[in-house]
């Protein structure tokens, strides 16, 4: 073959993306930020540790750390079955081709084991990366068709069997709408029960809702609540995650100072793993498909490895 020939197509691609299987991916999956402050060593080990322990998916996020495609390889590398899922790869970050072929590679290499989350992310991240943050719900759809058209039009690579599943990253009506059309659900974070409610009924049945939870395994309130705090704090400064949170009546009372009890305790409960197992009910009652339990460890840059062995049986189980 000469160095001008394209490779062989030996499957079309399908003219529609399935539904995702909730019950494929488990009730419960692990989401961590903090794989970017350990080693690939210790990334593989630790994620390889969840496959072992029976975690059926683990969602890994993009800000400024490694690249969230190559991470997401390197977690489907050196693993048997955990399905790995980004939450999220930021749009403005690639283009459309780029994003289109990075999913189609790794779900042909991994089939049945890749899960692309997409967002807008928020304008402070988008002026690091020198791009403009103008209108995310446009940006977004003009992105997906974009990317449908370059993976049908222009990806000469072995086509993966299956068309791999595509969740958004939403959180108010319109986004989630978006969501529900044209893709196969949504990924939303730093949210309470009562926002997965609104979600599923704006999705509707048939499309895949995984929430995200942050827990702090630890039964001495103050402690819990410093360590919950320095987590919201830092969403708190985003408007995108305020905004929300006014709709179910919380006000600029509750996000002063890093969180008010109320909110802090709705956010990141903390406790025993039956209290994180109640909270994961809650989610799943009001039409989660599956929820990803962000645990949180005082160790600024740690994994929470023995958290998640600790949790494991409890959460496993339901």
């Amino acid at each position: 073959m000469s160095g001008s020939e394209e490779p062989a197509q030996p499957t079309a691609r399908p003219a529609a993306r399935p539904l995702v299987d909730g019950a494929a991916l488990g009730q419960v999956g692990v989401w961590s930020g903090q794989f970017d402050f350990s080693p690939a060593g210790v990334v593989r080990e630790a994620v390889a540790e969840l496959d072992e322990l029976g975690y059926p998916t683990v969602w890994t996020g993009e800000v400024k750390g490694r690249e969230v495609l190559v991470t997401a390889g390197m977690m489907l590398a050196a693993t048997a079955r955990i399905t790995v899922a980004t939450g999220i790869a930021q749009i403005l970050a690639r283009n459309p081709l780029t994003m289109a072929a990075g999913q189609l590679a790794l779900a042909e290499a991994f089939p049945g084991r890749f899960v692309l989350g997409l967002g807008v992310s928020h304008a402070e991240l988008m002026q690091i990366r020198g791009v403009p943050y103008t209108k995310p719900l446009g940006q977004m759809s003009a992105y997906l068709a974009e990317m449908d058209r370059m993976a049908t039009e222009q990806y000469r690579a072995v086509p993966p069997l299956v068309e791999p599943p595509r969740v958004l990253a939403a959180l108010g009506p319109k986004m989630l709408e978006l969501a529900r059309d044209r893709a196969d659900g949504a990924h939303t974070y730093f949210v309470p029960p009562e926002h997965t409610a609104a979600a599923r009924k704006t999705l509707g049945s048939g499309k895949l809702l995984v929430p995200e939870q942050a827990f702090v395994l630890d039964t001495d309130t103050e402690r819990a609540r410093e360590l919950a705090r320095r987590h919201t704090g830092s969403y708190l400064r985003l408007p995108n995650y305020t905004n929300n949170l006014r709709r179910y009546g919380y006000t600029d009372d509750d996000f002063a100072n890093a969180g008010s009890d109320r909110l802090v305790d709705m956010i990141v409960p903390h406790g025993g793993p039956e209290v994180l197992a109640a909270r994961i009910a809650e989610h799943l009652d009001a039409g989660a498909d599956q929820v990803a339990i962000q645990v949180l460890d005082y160790d600024r840059r740690g994994l929470p490895r023995r958290q998640w062995r600790e949790l494991a049986p409890a959460l496993l189980a339901l």
